[in-house]
């Protein structure tokens, strides 16, 4: 997609340097992906504050190492 915004110089080269990018663009597109994934997280965190994951009774870490060894 073709953008036009307005984004102060300064927000733009900290940007290229904290991200590494080569280009504003490639800058641009690490800087989104790494809050849309960040807010991925918060969010998945939130709901497991909301709704605590549970575990079957009696099951033990030596099972689940089983398991995974079994996979």
């Amino acid at each position: 997609m073709k953008v036009t915004a307005l984004i102060p110089d300064e927000l733009i080269e900290e940007v290229k340097k904290l991200t590494g990018g080569s280009s504003i663009t490639e800058s641009i597109i690490i800087a989104l992906e790494d809050f849309a994934s960040r807010q991925r997280l918060t969010r998945t965190i939130q709901k497991i504050k909301r709704q605590p994951l549970t575990f079957r009774e009696n099951y033990t870490a030596a099972q689940i190492r089983k398991l995974n060894r079994e996979a």
